[in-house]
């Protein structure tokens, strides 16, 4: 939620752009219905239900959405609305109760008033009185349908699929093979030894999975025979594809076994396709996979734990000759979307299951899992897996990149000086090795950071001797530092790749302009000066300008396309 500092500052921003622009998950802005109190009321009650089913957030009425410059857009809240009104109108109006905090924000323009009405987040799914509602998802408010009802069932632990008792405990539901994988595969991530010298049986009655007498699901999906679950299980299975082309496969497997027995087969499926790169160092041979088995491994126990068992969809494998992907039924939960993966606070969609294999070391409730995904790609110098969701399903692929022997070492110096390098760090150096900058909202999108703590983080790299910036305020931007860009590039040169500082830029222009001059060549146009410097087309611009206005003998000559800069001696 937003405080009213938060709220000033942002309305501070409106003079360039909408109000709709600064609206986020859990942030919105409302003008004020000033012909109609019902409908103004009504709009409150609306906002409070998609809220609180949206996570909490914040809604700013008085302030118009769709027009730009703050003294238009800020209309305000006539002096005569009472806000314990509004509060006693959501709660009557809204089922399970909701009860809104109102602030009073004092502005300059309009009636001079704002109301700030902040909905703490809690149990949804909220409706109004007559059962309708709205969910917040993004900037927007939609419809609160049963899928997306069962959807926050799943989100709050109500419904548990894997929970679910199934069978009286019973010895030949259960796979020997199974938990000699399981077993194997939670002692390599050493677990509990406690828990390891349990038998059998004793082991799923201390992970919670045998209850009463009865087995759960989630028994069943880390243990269970292949008739057991093709009984009780329905939408556990998964398909291996070695793709040709986007449409015929090579090689093709289908099975129904049970999770620590499925990720082991579909390793193994992968191990002809997974190469082995050895780099030499002194003394000592390196091998490097093309897709690390850590990385590989954390996206197979994902999708498993994380697949809608409702459906009948299997968890997909598809090899491609130039990425690996890895997809799983069901969509993200919780608010974790693509664009905020990387750092949100994981859900689990089966959580009986999930806790389970986390009490195994198999996988964190940390988000750690995503965080090792990107590094042991991104520690070798290869591309980050791109993660997309669309409708009801979430995919991660593996795009097939070369080792960088040069990058891998650094890493590995860096770590033995006590320095190692997260996810951030890593990200912005792959992507300054890629593009000759970043600016501040760049660098926010690219590692899922809000931009003070991007910020923070590239000072850190800049204290280090990784990165150095130029520009000031908005316009800053980094770009690696040009020693390590040549170590880490085998001897490139760097120079070519950066933008030069401003008074830099207009020596060198100038002095090529008056040179082709002299030469009775044509001058430069906006897209020749673009190259030279490695501006954009408004700071090419604004240096044109205020060259011109420093060299009277500077003139802009044609128009359009032959539009050029000439100087006139």
């Amino acid at each position: 939620m937003r405080t009213a500092e938060d709220i000033e500052s942002l309305l501070a921003e409106l003079d360039r752009c909408f109000a709709d622009d600064l609206e986020d998950q859990d942030l919105d802005f409302k003008k004020w219905d000033a012909r109609s109190r019902n409908s103004a009321v009504k709009s409150a009650v609306d906002m409070a239900v998609c809220m609180a089913n949206g996570g909490g957030g914040t809604v700013v009425f008085g302030v118009a959405d769709r027009i730009k410059e703050r003294e238009r857009a800020i209309l305000g809240v006539p002096p005569e609305i009472d806000p314990n009104l509004l509060k006693k109108a959501v709660y009557e109006r809204t089922d399970p109760k909701i009860t809104p905090v109102f602030e009073e924000l004092s502005v300059p323009e309009g009636s001079g008033r704002l109301l700030l009405m902040q909905i703490y987040p809690g149990m949804p799914p909220y409706t109004d009185t007559a059962g309708r509602g709205t969910i917040r998802i993004g900037k927007d408010c939609v419809p609160l349908t049963g899928t997306l009802r069962r959807k926050i069932g799943v989100e709050t632990g109500e419904t548990d699929y894997t929970a679910e008792h199934v069978a009286k405990y019973d010895p030949a539901l259960l796979s020997a093979v199974a938990f000699e994988a399981l077993r194997n595969q939670a002692h390599r991530e050493r677990a509990p030894v406690d828990l390891m010298n349990l038998s059998d049986a004793e082991l799923l009655s201390a992970l919670g999975l045998i209850q009463r007498g009865s087995l759960t699901r989630a028994a069943l999906m880390l243990a269970g025979t292949e008739g057991a679950i093709r009984e009780h299980l329905h939408g556990h299975n998964w398909t291996f594809l070695q793709m040709t082309s986007d449409t015929d496969y090579g090689i093709r497997e289908d099975r129904v076994s049970a999770l620590p027995l499925s990720v082991q087969r579909i390793e193994e499926l992968l191990v002809p396709h997974n190469p082995i790169t050895t780099h030499v160092d002194g003394l000592f041979h390196f091998e490097y996979h093309t897709w690390p088995e850590v990385s590989v491994r954390e996206a197979l126990m994902n999708a498993f734990c994380h697949l809608d068992l409702r459906t009948a969809s299997p968890v997909m494998v598809k090899l491609h000759d130039d990425h690996l992907e890895i997809g799983n039924p069901g969509g993200l939960i919780g608010g974790i979307t693509p664009t905020n993966i990387l750092h949100h606070q994981p859900t689990a969609r089966n959580p009986l299951l999930v806790e389970a294999l986390t009490r195994l070391r198999l996988v964190n409730r940390s988000n750690l899992g995503i965080s090792r995904m990107f590094s042991a790609l991104l520690m070798e110098g290869k591309e980050p897996p791109q993660i997309t969701e669309v409708g009801e399903s979430v995919s991660v692929s593996f795009p097939k990149s070369e080792l960088n022997p040069a990058f891998r070492q650094f890493i590995a110096e860096e770590g033995s000086r006590g320095r190692l390098l997260n996810v951030d760090e890593l990200l912005l150096l792959k992507h300054l090795l890629q593009q000759p900058e970043v600016g501040i909202g760049g660098a926010a999108t690219l590692c899922q950071r809000s931009e003070a703590k991007i910020r923070s983080a590239l000072s850190g790299m800049e204290a280090a001797g990784y990165i150095e910036h130029g520009g000031s305020g908005r316009g800053a931007y980094w770009c690696i530092h040009p020693e390590l860009f040549n170590r880490l590039n085998e001897g490139t040169q760097n120079e070519g790749r950066r933008r030069i500082d401003w008074e830099a830029a207009k020596t060198r222009v100038l002095s090529i302009l008056m040179e082709r001059a002299s030469r009775g060549v044509p001058g430069l146009g906006n897209g020749d000066i673009r190259r030279i410097t490695r501006f954009d087309r408004n700071q090419v611009y604004r240096l044109m300008t205020e060259l011109r206005r420093e060299n009277p003998q500077l003139q802009s000559v044609g128009r359009g396309k032959y539009a050029h800069y000439e100087f006139k001696q």
